[in-house]
């Protein structure tokens, strides 16, 4: 149960986002989390959840197994003059959904550069 407290507010945000199937379990010492996240982005921030819980992953207590339900997301190529916000309203989606898809590639939502190839996360109704 020690875990579940430790890693509460991941398996509260699993919860919130729309987590389908969610399953926790503590064995052995370690928590298993399972479960099929609706978008790329929220599985993201679920691993970024992780790593402020547990910096570096360096404790080894948790494995999580999360599979994307939402569908294949659509590459796209920025252009000159492009911003995530332009690139959203193209989409339908807000550009937070884009820079949670990509944060491996913009660390700074504000500069992104013509050339890089950002994936765009499927619309969720």
């Amino acid at each position: 149960m020690a875990l579940q407290e430790k890693y509460q507010e991941l398996i509260k945000s699993a919860q919130s986002n729309g987590t389908a199937n969610l399953q926790v379990r503590e064995q052995d010492n370690v928590l298993y989390v399972d479960g099929q996240v609706p978008t790329e982005a929220v599985k993201q921030n679920l691993w970024d959840l992780y790593n402020k819980i547990d910096p570096d992953y360096r404790a080894g207590d948790l494995v999580m197994n999360l599979t994307v339900t939402g569908g294949e997301s659509t590459e796209y190529e920025v252009v000159k003059g492009d911003s995530l916000s332009k690139i959203g309203q193209k989409f339908g989606i807000a550009w937070k959904e884009i820079y949670e898809a990509n944060r491996n590639i913009i660390s700074n939502p504000d500069l992104i550069q013509p050339g890089w190839k950002l994936k765009i996360p499927q619309k969720t109704s």
